[in-house]
């Protein structure tokens, strides 16, 4: 059974940046897809970065230019480097990896516990 623990997540001031891991273990991590999502209080979990088994990545618009996704798959862990953070950003982050798909995160994916990130104005 794949296990995936997110860390890094907390307060960080209007600018800051924060790393965030997401370490995977149970699984043959290398060949699948891994991404990053994230939900607001009172709102839908939204996407925000993928990274495919061999390194493509694609990112939500609204993270574009500020967030880093990348991979280490030596380690078995994920990562999400994030700048220039914003109020807009506080969510819970909580990272996916899929079961069966080395291009894209399907809804039964495998799913962490989600870390949180507060950016204060």
């Amino acid at each position: 059974q794949v296990q995936l623990v997110e860390s890094g997540g907390g307060l960080v001031q209007t600018g800051g940046s924060l790393r965030l891991s997401c370490a995977a273990s149970g699984g043959t991590f290398s060949n699948y897809a891994m991404g990053w999502f994230r939900q607001a209080p009172g709102k839908q979990r939204d996407f925000v970065a993928l990274i495919t088994s061999d390194g493509n990545t694609h990112y939500a618009d609204s993270v574009k230019g500020r967030f880093t996704i990348s991979r280490d798959n030596a380690k078995n862990t994920m990562y999400l480097q994030m700048n220039s953070l914003k109020p807009d950003d506080t969510a819970v982050y909580t990272c996916a990896q899929s079961r069966f798909s080395s291009l894209y995160i399907e809804t039964g994916a495998y799913w962490g516990q989600g870390t949180q990130v507060t950016v204060s104005s």
